[in-house]
């Protein structure tokens, strides 16, 4: 098939990228580089089935001639939790750059895989989540929910172009998502940063108490999941959870991450940040998803332990430090 994935540069899509030309799919990759790097598709951007277009998603021309032809829009391009800035761009972004995704599958009649997130269930108290639970989400002038609140958004949107258009769809919630080519920033989660404070030796930076527990997924099982989505038609017009389910305190993933990178005999270094630090916040202290969905329609079943992942996602961030401090493209 021939397959658009925006946010080709970034974590999700350029792993998934990597996975589906390896199964002789071809791929149109679109990506503002706003939060992706070229660095993130060395592997494959000299790929004679891949084509890289610098484009923003809400430029609704763009978009709607590059997915000429395909079969299949991926659509992985977002803005996330605005922690340490306003929310506009989260919402915009990921509110009029998905219409206009979904304009284009309606105008080429492909099908659309988009990317939701685990944060729509919000502060809903019933674990684990299944797709069918209530969004919980707080007021509007916590700000932490407009990820959240633009991901709803573009489900409801996702499933209104299906029912008058006819278009297929299909919506992922993601869950801990980590591993080789992720942000190195907060963008990234809390074990990109773990990890790069740990490697320098210094404090791990934990917000609240830490006793907020979430499950992490390691990127070749949401590669997975994504791919069974794209190729079996099973899928189509339903929302999936995609994640581990190992459930682990973010204190627990500190110690964990310090003591892979700097063995057991040195004694981790936390520091604790109360959320009034960054603003009004509101967190959500348990995140575990069912994935009873997507093991009986999809045959989706996470492989990759929390330790498993963890050595392979820390001997590739030692790696892309080294590149990066040394400016090779």
């Amino acid at each position: 098939m021939k397959i658009l994935i925006t946010g080709v540069a970034g974590f999700i899509g350029s792993n998934l990228t990597d996975g589906l030309l390896a199964r002789g799919h071809s791929v149109v990759g679109i990506d503002n580089l706003s939060q992706g790097t070229r660095l993130n598709m060395k592997a494959f951007r000299d790929h004679p089935a891949f084509a890289f277009h610098e484009v923003d998603i809400r430029d609704e021309q763009a978009v709607l001639t590059l997915a000429e032809g395909c079969d299949v829009i991926v659509h992985l391009a977002a803005f996330k939790i605005p922690r340490y800035s306003d929310a506009y761009d989260t919402l915009t972004i990921n509110a009029y750059g998905s219409e206009n995704l979904l304009k284009a599958a309606v105008a080429h009649k492909a099908k659309i895989v988009a990317a939701s997130t685990s944060d729509v269930y919000g502060k809903n108290p019933d674990i684990p989540f299944s797709e069918e639970h209530n969004s919980v989400i707080g007021a509007p002038t916590v700000k932490r929910w407009a990820y959240a609140i633009s991901k709803m958004f573009e489900e409801q949107m996702a499933f209104a172009y299906h029912e008058r258009h006819g278009i297929d769809v299909v919506l992922l919630r993601f869950f801990g998502g980590y591993g080789p080519n992720q942000h190195l920033t907060w963008w990234g989660g809390p074990q990109s940063v773990f990890i790069n404070m740990a490697l320098d030796n210094e404090e791990l930076p934990i917000h609240g108490d830490g006793q907020q527990t979430r499950t992490f997924t390691y990127i070749k099982d949401h590669v997975d999941g994504i791919i069974r989505t794209i190729e079996m038609p099973q899928a189509n017009n339903h929302v999936f959870n995609l994640g581990g389910v190992q459930e682990v305190t973010i204190e627990h993933l500190a110690r964990l991450v310090w003591r892979l990178v700097r063995g057991e005999d040195d004694p981790p270094k936390i520091k604790f940040i109360p959320y009034e630090q960054f603003g009004k916040y509101e967190d959500v202290m348990r995140r575990v998803p069912d994935i009873t969905k997507a093991r009986t329609l999809l045959g989706f079943e996470p492989k990759f332990n929390l330790e498993a992942g963890l050595r392979e996602t820390i001997a590739w961030q030692i790696e892309r430090r080294k590149r990066l401090a040394e400016a090779i493209p």
